[in-house]
């Protein structure tokens, strides 16, 4: 694993990196699929496949109502107690902070359901700035949200780096010329991940101090 040593900040994706989430959104877009569209199997292994983008976005890429948007959020914030940090990702962004890094947020989600999840957990403070899909022109796999995050944390490209566990995530930190570092402590595809070429590969939440130099 290769390191960089002049990163000043760290721009994470949520779901699959920092909370364990995939049960609860499996449950939430059940409910949702049943409501809109009606009785049979929920296609959650497709939906799986396209995380990292907007809810609407994913609806639109398979085919299904937009309708199904307001069950899917209803139902996320009903279970969100459920969601729980991933072991050891408390711990790293307080060593990252302590050592004088910015963090961001670069989620799929909604910014306010992002910042109710987190300050639920108990760890919104530790990110200077968190940004939803819907605070920007285009989401992932666009570029606009790392970029943003970027302006708001004051850092260059070449001093940061962007950590997901999606191709979109990889797509998104290559086009705003961020190194693109991919995390499979989660439930991610690791042959997908890999196949898109990230600059580094983490297997657990301490890693990241690893690549930092530490």
């Amino acid at each position: 694993m290769l390191n960089s040593p002049d990163i000043r900040a760290v721009v994470f994706d949520l779901d699959g990196v920092l909370v364990d989430s995939t049960e609860v959104m499996r449950e939430a877009f059940t409910v949702a699929y049943a409501e809109v569209v009606g009785p049979g199997p929920a296609p959650f292994a497709e939906y799986n496949k396209h995380l990292g983008r907007y809810f609407p976005d994913i609806m639109r890429i398979m085919g299904l109502p937009l309708a199904m948007q307001e069950p899917f959020v209803r139902e996320s914030y009903r279970l969100a107690h459920r969601v729980p940090l991933f072991d050891g990702v408390e711990e790293m962004v307080q060593e990252l902070r302590e050592r004088g890094l910015g963090t961001a947020i670069a989620t799929g989600k909604s910014g306010e359901r992002a910042r109710s999840l987190l300050e639920q957990l108990g760890v919104l403070h530790l990110f200077d700035h968190v940004i939803g899909s819907d605070e920007v022109a285009n989401p992932k796999p666009a570029p606009d949200i790392v970029l943003h995050a970027l302006a708001l944390l004051g850092v260059p490209a070449a001093n940061a780096v962007m950590v997901g566990d999606a191709v979109t995530d990889i797509s998104s930190a290559r086009g705003a010329n961020v190194a693109a570092i991919a995390a499979l402590w989660g439930e991610s595809d690791e042959a997908e991940l890999l196949a898109a070429a990230p600059d580094a590969v983490l297997y657990k939440p301490k890693d990241l101090l690893a690549y930092c130099g530490w």
